[in-house]
This record gives C-alpha cells, structure tokens and sequence, in this order.
C-alpha cells in the first residue's frame, strides 16, 4: 500500500510549493502576507519543507524517556509542609518541589514518606555548607533521588548581593560539591528569571548558556565537579511551538559547551509555566495559559514539570488550586498520554528548523557576552539588566497596542469582574529598598498597569 502511494506522488520541492502560494496570492506579497515576523528575530513562514534541513536531523541529547508531575510545597511550619507532602504524593505527585527561607529538619519533613520514589527538588533562600552537610547525612543512606539546585549566580540576579560576598559564596559552593556524596545534582542554573522580567527566548538561551558558563570555568580544574549534573531551570510562555525549540536548543547548547569541558554533556531541565502573561481579571484564563505551557514543556524534553496554580498571582496557597494545577499535568501525562513517547517532536520539520535557529542566534549572543568579559562582569556593569528592559519594553508596547493578546485582559474584558476584595497575595512587582552590589533583575507581568488602573476605579 505504501508502495503504491510513494509511486502515485510526484515529490514536490520547497520552490515549488511556494511558487504555487504566490500564484494563489494574486499579486499580494509573500513577505508581507504570510510570514509572520516576531520579537525573536526569527521569520516562521506559511510552510516548512525537507529542502529547508541543511544537514542531517541528529537527536537533541540528553531527552528523558519519561517526565514527572511535581507540586511545589513552601516550608514553613514543618508538620503542614510533612502533611502538604504526603497528600501531594497520595493525589499523584511524582516530585516535590520544596521552597525554604530558613534551615529545618529533613527528617521531620520526610517523617512517614516514601522519598525513594519520589523526585525531591530544593530551592533554598539561604547558602549553608553546614546544612547541605545534614542533608547529605540524611539522604546517604537511602535511594532517594534529589536535587539541592545551589544557585549563587541566580541569586545575585535576582537579588542583587551575593548571599555573603564572590569569594566566600564560591568557597561555600566548592566545599559543599566537595563533601556532598549521596548527590551530583548540586549545580542549578535558573533562568526563570530572565523569563519572567521580559527577555526574549534567545536572551534566555545566551544566559542560561553564560550563566552556566561561569560555573563551568570557575570549576573546570575540580575532579569531582565534572560529574555534575546541571539543572535548567526554565519558565516557558505561551508561544508553544518557540518553547518547545527553546528546550531542545538548550540541551544542544549545554551539550556542545560541556563537552568542551570535560562535563557532562546531558543537563536535567525543570520547567514551570511562565508569570509573565498571568492576570488576576478573568483568572480562569490562566488554566488555559499553562495547559499549553505545560504541553510545551513536555514536548520540548523537560524531566521535570511543575505548573503554576490558577489563582497563585493572588491566592495563599490553597487546596483547590493546587490541586487543579497538579491534575491538568496528571490529564496530561494519564489520558493525554503525552508520556509515551520521549523525543515526540524530534523529525518534525518546524521545530527541528526553529532549534537551530534559535540555537545558533543564542550562541552568537552567548560569544558577544564572553567577548565581552563573561555574564558576572556584564550583570556588574548592568548590560544584562538593560537588554532585558529593552526586550520587556518592546513586548509590553505590543500588549499595550493590542498586537500581543491576553484574552480577558486587553481583549473581550469582563467589565463586571471584581478583584479587589479577592487580593490575598499583593500580585504586582515588589521593590525593596536596599543597597546592593547590582541592579537586580525584576519580575514583571504585562497585565500589570492595566490591572492597577482597574482595581483603582471598582
């Protein structure tokens, strides 16, 4: 039957087909009708075809067989974030992410819980050789699999001062891979940052790829720290296909960079669906937002997705959104069936075209920052910070005209939706006054202004 069909068929080549959407055209510009033009500088055209794949489609390394649905639980009071967790497990959790602004005790937060088949990720706000080093005594002896995610770059972005200062920060970070055995999972690289305060999908890639980079070379001469494994942290957008390219390019970026080290070449990607395009008006948009985000995340080689709540803009954490949140992955992953297939979009003409592209402009950024003296010294002198407003500015503009669309927000508004009695949580972008070393980077949605203004005039 096959057969038959290839020999009935004609093969049509790329020309060709354009030549026939011209001649449909009736005069019309190609250009300007039908490719569509975007803040990534990268042109998507009305077709792609395999005279477009210059060299043969290699598979992007490192992608997992299969990707684990985490929740996100806040430690505060230990023996609700021990229950929080195992609920969480017990409703389909296969990871746990757990945030923390002070030391505690893991075996009290573990107390009852089957930590050998679930994945457990840290986030801590806070750099503790002495603290890593209970982990570490804690963890030893059993089979659990866990990230500790240290990130004193990140931190500085974020934060604008070190957790003390470089040197001792970096010290700390050499002792704790130094003396840390029942783990390799102690690096993280997060990015969500970059994401969430406005910067395009190629300034993503070249930090990420920079930031990692300071890693790379502070640690290239240690024995022990080339048997890392890098975490990714990432928050991906609504531009589906772009995020699942963005993804992909960034394992074969991290690939080509590590192998010039001597690391290891496959990183470990966590992937959250972005705040930049959440709202608080017509919030129940935001479920349809981070379902696609969440297809994006799994279709472009994540191990690990961790979904955004529907309400967490303005909402305590609670039951109810947590649990929404936890089963739009479990759809998903059950009756989705997205976790059949490891490398579904591998072949795919699309997406395979927009990876290398969006990979070789992220590497031609990536130079222009080493160039330049590397990302510690470009986020000193602030050059980081004002690509990112530049990004931001351009994209909040498009939103601001119309051009770029948050259903509910600037389009079809809900004139009769009231918030302002709803507020738990202040969803807006914080400021501290503070001295710092650098100008940090901040977060900011783009339904902010216009949110403000509505909340002022209910």
């Amino acid at each position: 039957m096959s057969e038959f069909l290839f020999h009935e068929f004609n093969e049509i080549s790329s020309k060709a087909w354009k030549q026939k959407i011209q001649a449909e055209l009736d005069g019309e510009d190609y250009n300007a009708s039908l490719v569509w033009k975007n803040l990534e500088g990268i042109d998507v055209t009305p077709f792609y075809h395999q005279d477009d794949i210059k060299e043969p489609i290699n598979a992007i390394p490192g992608q997992p067989k299969n990707w684990s649905v985490c929740q996100s639980i806040f430690i505060d009071d230990i023996s609700i974030a021990n229950y929080l967790t195992k609920d969480a497990i017990n409703r389909g959790a296969e990871a746990i992410q757990f945030s923390a602004g002070k030391e505690f005790s893991a075996k009290a937060l573990f107390k009852g819980i089957d930590i050998s088949s679930t994945k457990i990720y840290f986030h801590f706000h806070f750099l503790s050789k002495e603290f890593t080093a209970q982990l570490n005594d804690f963890f030893k002896d059993t089979k659990a699999t866990f990230f500790l995610n240290i990130d004193i770059i990140g931190h500085l972005a974020k934060e604008g001062n070190w957790y003390f200062n470089l040197k001792q920060d970096h010290q700390i970070l050499e002792e704790i891979i130094e003396n840390t055995s029942s783990t390799d999972a102690i690096l993280s690289v997060d990015t969500s940052i970059y994401q969430n305060a406005g910067a395009t999908m190629v300034q993503q890639l070249a930090y990420a790829l920079a930031h990692g980079n300071e890693y790379l070379n502070h640690l290239h001469t240690n024995k022990k720290g080339k048997n890392l494994t890098f975490t990714f942290q990432f928050a991906v957008g609504s531009n589906y296909f772009f995020e699942i390219a963005k993804l992909r390019a960034i394992r074969k970026l991290y690939a080509a960079l590590a192998g010039e080290y001597g690391f290891r070449e496959n990183c470990h990607l966590f992937v959250t669906p972005s705040k930049r395009n959440k709202t608080i008006y017509d919030y129940n948009v935001n479920m349809l937002r981070t379902t696609t985000e969440c297809m994006s995340a799994v279709l472009g080689s994540a191990n690990t997705v961790c979904n955004l709540p529907y309400d967490a803009l303005y909402h305590k954490s609670n039951d109810f959104g947590e649990r929404i949140s936890r089963n739009q992955l479990l759809i998903l992953k059950k009756e989705s069936y997205l976790d059949l297939v490891s490398n579904p979009s591998d072949g795919s003409y699309y997406i395979e075209l927009l990876t290398n592209q969006m990979a070789e402009k992220a590497l031609l950024l990536f130079k222009e920052i080493e160039s330049s003296g590397g990302f510690l010294k470009q986020l000193k002198e602030g050059t980081i910070q004002k690509k990112i407003k530049e990004s931001a500015l351009k994209e909040q503009q498009a939103f601001d005209e119309g051009k770029k669309i948050l259903l509910g927000t600037n389009k079809h508004p809900n004139k009769n939706d009231r918030m302002k009695n709803e507020l738990e949580l202040y969803p807006f972008m914080k400021t501290k006054i503070r001295k710092t070393l650098l100008e940090p980077i901040l977060e900011k949605r783009l339904a902010e202004t216009v949110e403000q203004e509505r909340l002022e005039n209910e």
